[in-house]
């Protein structure tokens, strides 16, 4: 079976090797570099084995992109220390969705009304619009890119129709095909970045309950959160028209 493999980083200007990949599974590090060919260095090299590789990779990647624990433990925080996030970030904070659905929305009145009339409705006035109002008026950046299926789940339409709701609080709400982000590596995972140095890492169970969120602010792993935000905002379409895509589509 494939290995589940997640890019950790490069120090590359082009994008091209070396770079750092990270086994989720095991842990275990791969270096992808130019090979060790010449017969004469292979010989110095102790412990080779027939089948073995050898690439040559600057120690400043090992630095700026290797673990720095043997053992990672999660920062996780409690739901009252996440909302307090959306109310203390000084300049941006930026949302992938990455699931199908979201339990949170299945258990709101909204959500059935939309899958009795498919329309989705909402209140201006609940606690987190008229936070995110008050943010957005401050100057703040809030955006977010909503990977959707072809065809779209339930969850998904449910969310594309309440994007009207995130604009009118002045958050800038995108879309992207999965399949589009899956060409781009964008990684299966659910996460708030607040000012490009703290990431809030959503974890959830296979039925879509929010299990826990999970503090990052190790700075290679942050950069990494900001580069899957650069690629998935430059992809991703205003939700207007990837709206009007999906009804063509119908």
């Amino acid at each position: 079976m494939a290995r589940r493999l997640r890019f950790r980083g490069t120090d590359s200007k082009q994008g091209n090797c070396p770079a750092l990949h990270e086994d989720l599974e095991t842990g275990e590090i791969i270096v992808q570099g130019a090979p060790l060919a010449d017969a004469l260095d292979l010989d110095q090299l102790q412990h080779f084995s027939s089948g073995d590789s050898a690439v040559v990779v600057p120690r400043q990647l090992l630095v700026n992109w290797g673990p720095k624990e043997m053992d990672r433990v999660p920062e996780l925080i409690d739901q009252n220390e996440f909302l307090k996030l959306f109310e203390a970030f000084e300049h941006s904070a930026w949302h992938l969705e990455s699931r199908r659905g979201y339990a949170s929305d299945q258990e709101d009145e909204d959500y059935q009304k939309f899958l009795d009339t498919g329309t989705v409705t909402w209140d201006l006035d609940d606690t987190w619009c008229t936070n995110m109002r008050t943010q957005t008026a401050a100057g703040k950046h809030v955006g977010r890119v909503r990977v959707v299926d072809d065809p779209p789940t339930s969850g998904q339409l449910y969310l594309l129709g309440y994007s009207a709701c995130n604009a009118a609080t002045g958050e800038e709400v995108r879309n992207l095909w999965r399949a589009d982000a899956d060409r781009l590596h964008l990684p299966a995972e659910d996460f708030w970045l607040f000012d490009s140095r703290l990431v809030a890492l959503l974890n959830f169970d296979d039925t879509d309950v929010l299990l826990n969120v999970e503090l990052i602010t190790e700075p290679a792993e942050v950069v990494r959160y900001c580069q899957v935000r650069d690629a998935a905002w430059h992809h991703a379409i205003p939700y207007e028209t990837f709206a009007a895509e999906v009804s063509a589509a119908e």
